[in-house]
């Protein structure tokens, strides 16, 4: 993928996933996922692609797509596994291991703060194709899976919001990951649990940390 994979609100993100942009000059050896530039050295299967939230912006689980209530975090970060890693064109696949968020608050009335933010489920399948779609999948007959725990008027209450899959858009100029209003349903939880939750979140850069000075991912 771009820099990265995970899920999720989720992912919860992934999350998720990792994954970049396509290469606007990858030569025809060129493997799918390169570090150090496009068409650079090919990224080893078993690698470990790692990626936090881009300076200055945070993920956000939103009650309505585009919407500016919900669940804000400050800190958030991926890991995958690579698993496959083809000539390009093609597509690469990983396996998204970790998804984790931080310095979470809400402003949705009632709740008086965000306890953790558990991606649950994983590992999950990515797959990051050269012209830089990332799609993140539960394993057959599952669904992607974040539980929120939130301090409300009311007390502590879990809510469990599931999503059949997830995409996302790497992009090599920025080596970023990005979710843009990824769906997911209130699977349970207390009424002050939103009906919905939309995961929006971009990741930067996506790094290879198997290999000695982390340096950037690349899709072709």
């Amino acid at each position: 993928m771009r820099r990265y994979t995970v899920p999720a609100l989720a992912v919860t993100a992934t999350l998720t996933a990792l994954a970049l942009l396509p290469a606007t000059a990858a030569s025809a050896d060129s493997a799918v996922l390169t570090y150090g530039s496009a068409a650079g050295s090919a990224v080893s299967v078993g690698d470990v692609l790692t990626a936090s939230l881009a300076g200055g912006t945070k993920a956000a689980l939103a009650t309505s797509s585009g919407g500016s209530s919900g669940i804000t975090c400050t800190g958030s970060t991926l890991s995958a596994t690579v698993t496959a890693n083809p000539a390009a064109p093609g597509t690469a696949t990983e396996s998204a291991t970790s998804q984790t968020f931080s310095g979470c608050t809400s402003n949705v009335f009632g709740v008086t703060g965000v306890q953790s933010i558990t991606v649950n489920g994983l590992p999950y399948s990515t797959a990051a194709s050269s012209d830089g779609t990332v799609t993140v999948t539960p394993a057959s007959g599952s669904t992607i899976q974040t539980t929120v725990v939130l301090s409300t008027l009311l007390g502590s209450v879990t809510c469990v919001y599931r999503a059949p899959s997830l995409a996302a858009v790497s992009s090599n100029s920025t080596t970023s990951l990005t979710f843009t209003n990824q769906a997911f349903t209130k699977f349970s939880g207390s009424v002050l649990c939103a009906g919905n939750g939309y995961f929006s979140a971009t990741y930067a850069p996506v790094t290879d940390s198997s290999v000695s000075g982390a340096p950037a991912v690349y899709t072709n």
